[in-house]
């Protein structure tokens, strides 16, 4: 399963993070949909172990979405 990540668009930008964290989701569509800004969603590389990243429905910011997303949630 693809884990994507968010990263600053700036030179040699970094992964967002939350307490430390790496930012997940699985659906890049999702992210792309809910996130704006200067920013370009990525693959999370390999090397950064799942009990290093929170998936992004687990932020408290996202907690009144549902997920899977539904657009015709979103008028």
């Amino acid at each position: 399963m693809s884990r994507y990540a968010i990263k600053a668009r700036t030179p040699g930008g970094d992964l967002l993070t939350w307490n430390g964290m790496v930012i997940v989701h699985n659906s890049r569509g999702e992210l792309e949909f809910l996130l704006t800004g200067d920013i370009r969603i990525v693959e999370c590389p390999r090397s950064i172990p799942p009990e290093q990243t929170i998936e992004l429905p687990f932020l408290p910011q996202f907690a009144h979405h549902k997920f899977p997303l539904r657009r015709e949630d979103y008028p």
